[in-house]
């Protein structure tokens, strides 16, 4: 079973920046009295966007790779300027479709895999019959926690 994905691409808007305030070593007990001292932030464009030119934001549609904690509605940073390695997620195009899933190159069997996390979906192989191309790497993902939102 192949998922359909729909893939919403954003540009990642880097001329701003976007200090948050940052807390190192974040203890999951009882919080110390010193963080009302902290002046520290985080930029997440400095963190996130390594190639401003050739970053993008998309939105996961699908749940193909939900074992791996990417799940339906996370936002994925995608940069088009680094080349995919056996275990890289990438947003790749294939027959006419574009899908998110982890590369796998075979070169033994001389084709690539594109893995799903989650037995419901098939692996992909790809041979050169395939209209096939990788069109970034998954460098973060961005997880909504709460249902507040």
């Amino acid at each position: 079973m192949q998922e359909e994905i729909k893939l919403n691409i954003y540009s990642a808007e880097t001329d701003v920046e976007l200090p948050i305030p940052l807390e190192e070593g974040i203890k999951a007990g009882f919080p110390s009295p010193a963080q009302d001292y902290m002046n520290d932030s985080i930029d997440l464009n400095r963190e996130l966007v390594r190639h401003k030119e050739t970053t993008f934001y998309a939105r996961v549609s699908g749940n193909s790779l939900i074992d791996a904690g990417i799940s339906n509605g996370d936002i994925v940073v995608v940069d088009k300027s680094l080349e995919a390695i056996t275990g890289d997620y990438v947003v790749a195009f294939i027959d006419g479709e574009f899908t998110i899933k982890e590369f796998r190159l075979d070169e033994k069997n001389k084709c690539a895999w594109l893995v799903p996390y989650n037995k419901e979906f098939s692996p992909i192989k790809v041979t050169q019959e395939n209209d096939f191309m990788i069109w970034g790497v998954v460098t973060y993902t961005i997880k909504k926690m709460t249902t507040h939102f």
